[in-house]
């Protein structure tokens, strides 16, 4: 079996309902997993399985977990279905170099990017459909925070794992890596190629996503419990200690 990054785990206070949020809102598809539910676009990306325990979280740019990044054809549509159906969203806006993106939280607080598969002023005309602006979405990107990139590197290769593009935010103090499951490469071989972006936005898999900010200590989350990589044969634990299951 080949490897995937299949799953974010999440302990949220009522699965159900917010399972219902990601269906009705953004567009996913739901299944029942024991206890909790698990949602997500049926693709090759990951899913989200949302655990019963949860409560209370804030978002925290001190915390280890940061967010998930949903890939899309036009964000400026999906911002307008998003807000007629009563969801407070940012406006879009090209930031720097790396995407056309904005952000919202789904009801338990916890933090969506949608990121469109192209800079802003090269979308195609008629990209999506306005009534079903959430057809061709994914998750793009898994995100977490660290202090020590080359942990994490090590970890990523350890399991498989290709690095895809890395991404200078010097301005904010830090930079972007991604890796995932693939055996594509990207098409200019410098990895911090602003060529290498809306190829990678356009990408149907999940991207392990890491905001790096050089020695910085970042606190644990009680409420993400981790990721699944299916076709991993028993759990490990990643460079900051959190649980890595087999799907």
């Amino acid at each position: 079996m080949s490897m995937r990054l299949s799953a974010l785990y999440l302990r949220v206070t009522d699965p159900d309902r917010l399972a219902g949020f990601y269906r009705d809102i953004l567009g996913m598809s739901v299944h029942g997993h024991r206890q909790n539910q698990r949602v997500g676009y049926g693709g090759p990306d990951a899913d989200l399985l949302l655990m019963h325990g949860g409560g209370g979280y804030a978002q925290d740019p001190g915390q280890r977990y940061w967010k998930i990044g949903i890939t899309l054809p036009d964000v400026d549509l999906a911002v307008e279905y998003l807000r007629q159906k009563g969801v407070k969203v940012s406006d879009p806006k090209q930031f720097q170099d790396i995407g056309y993106m904005c952000h919202l939280q789904d009801p338990e607080g916890f933090v969506i990017e949608l990121l469109q598969h192209d800079f802003q002023g090269n979308r195609p005309t008629g990209a999506a459909d306005p009534a079903d602006p959430f057809a061709g979405a994914c998750i793009g990107q898994i995100t977490l925070r660290t202090g020590d990139i080359a942990a994490e590197d090590a970890f990523c290769r350890a399991q498989g794992m290709r690095l895809l593009s890395m991404q200078d935010v010097s301005q904010y103090g830090f930079d972007l890596h991604f890796y995932a499951f693939t055996d594509e490469v990207p098409p200019d071989a410098d990895l911090w190629s602003v060529e290498n972006r809306e190829w990678l936005w356009k990408r149907p898999y999940t991207t392990l996503e890491f905001q790096h900010v050089a020695g910085a200590r970042f606190a644990p989350v009680p409420d993400y419990r981790g990721l699944e990589f299916q076709g991993l044969k028993d759990t490990v634990r990643d460079a900051f200690g959190d649980p890595v299951r087999p799907g």
